[in-house]
């Protein structure tokens, strides 16, 4: 039995909220990532797996800082040292936008040792595992800078050398599957954006059209036995009821508020046999994010509404945001002190938001220069939903005083 880890997105330098942890002078944030690599490595060892997949995007940047690099370093050592094979996937984090220089991950594959293999550009190789040979075909982040484009598409649109892109990496894939031995099991990874994925958090706000995109069916072919994917920050899988699956771990800790509901982890995968693949999703340790949401209900005990909000939640050493909706033309009172008091616990209180709900702007009656005054009046009295009990009333008084209007100016 061949099995492996399966995990994506570590997103070293996410640091949006918390703060510098006085022990070790290090962002909190920093530290959370570093706590749930920890834990897949722990999981890793513990099983003693025959190798460790990574699909991409080790850092925010494709220039992580020395601290986030030496705590990367660490934890992969760890592997290291208990002889488990690193392949690692570049994703487009990790890319340099400019041609000609090292991505963040190089530094990995240029250290004169054995046990890391840092795909940067499309390949295929074979890894001599513990329990047998596994047969790896990898796709990092597909870009003009590892993808060959021929001349001809350099005058092309952006979006026209994305769509060749795609085309491209796709007959790639469906080549080297073809020179796979049907006989040793097989796994494609690759840094990929898939059609059917679902984004999460500020992925939803990412320029959708500047991905390559790829059908499932141009992944799940034979004899590929297990597809690991990384890009998107949710756990999924495109193919659940057929094989081979296709697999995004997810990003191994929650990055915004939009991923506050999700649950973050890694993939534990066996291959029993070829063609008998199995995976398992492993939870780990997350940071809470709580975002509590209070309608306001009256003008005067607006502080002591959100205090009693805060109390159904355990906030300790979560990451908080608080919002509150006030009703149109109720005046804000709440005490911000005696709330931040009420958030001490708190790992990081984002903010405490307030909401106003504004009335919808009626639509204005639509009137006309050379309308008689009856019908200016039905139209007025139209757009006025409150006066339709006393519209025929209202208009014919106001007749009767154009009426009165009218006859006076006659005898005058």
């Amino acid at each position: 039995m061949i099995s492996f880890i399966h995990t994506a997105d570590i997103h070293f330098g996410m640091e949006n909220y918390g703060k510098i942890d006085p022990k070790t002078g290090i962002h909190s944030r920093l530290l959370d990532f570093e706590k749930a690599l920890n834990f897949c490595i722990d999981f890793a060892i513990e099983k003693n797996v025959d190798f460790f997949l990574f699909a991409g995007d080790a850092y925010k940047t494709a220039n992580p800082s020395p601290t986030q690099q030496k705590l990367l370093m660490q934890c992969f050592f760890r592997l290291y040292q208990a002889k488990i094979p690193i392949i690692i996937i570049v994703g487009n984090h990790d890319n340099p936008v400019s041609f000609g220089k090292a991505n963040a991950l190089d530094v990995f594959g240029n250290i004169p040792i054995d046990g890391f293999h840092v795909i940067a550009k499309p390949t295929s190789f074979v890894i001599n595992t513990k329990n047998g040979p596994v047969q790896i075909v990898g796709i990092p982040w597909p870009s003009r800078n590892n993808i060959s484009i021929q001349s001809k598409y350099l005058i092309k649109s952006a979006s026209e050398i994305t769509e060749h892109i795609s085309t491209s990496v796709g007959q790639l894939i469906k080549h080297y599957a073809q020179e796979l031995d049907p006989k040793i099991p097989a796994v494609l990874s690759g840094h990929l954006t898939v059609s059917s994925g679902i984004f999460s958090g500020s992925e939803k706000r990412a320029i959708y059209g500047n991905d390559p995109v790829f059908l499932p069916s141009q992944l799940a072919i034979e004899p590929f036995d297990y597809i690991a994917l990384g890009h998107l920050h949710r756990f999924q899988n495109l193919n659940p009821n057929a094989n081979p699956p296709i697999v995004y771990s997810g990003s191994i800790e929650r990055v915004d508020f939009g991923e506050r509901k999700e649950d973050k982890g890694f993939c534990y995968v066996k291959i029993e046999q070829k063609g008998n693949c199995s995976y398992e999703f492993i939870k780990t340790p997350v940071r809470p994010f709580i975002q509590i949401e209070v309608h306001i209900n009256n003008e005067e005990n607006q502080t002591e509404e959100l205090l009693e909000s805060i109390k159904k939640y355990n906030i300790t050493d979560a990451i908080v945001k608080i919002l509150y909706f006030l009703p149109s033309g109720i005046k804000d009172s709440v005490n911000l002190r005696i709330i931040q008091e009420a958030c001490q616990h708190a790992m990081f209180l984002v903010g405490i938001v307030p909401i106003r709900q504004f009335e919808l702007k009626q639509k204005r009656a639509s009137m006309k220069v050379d309308m008689d005054i009856e019908t200016l009046l039905n139209s007025y009295f139209d757009s006025k939903p409150e006066l339709k009990n006393k519209k025929e009333n209202l208009i014919k008084k106001a007749l009767e005083l154009q009426n009165e209007v009218d006859e006076i100016e006659e005898l005058t």
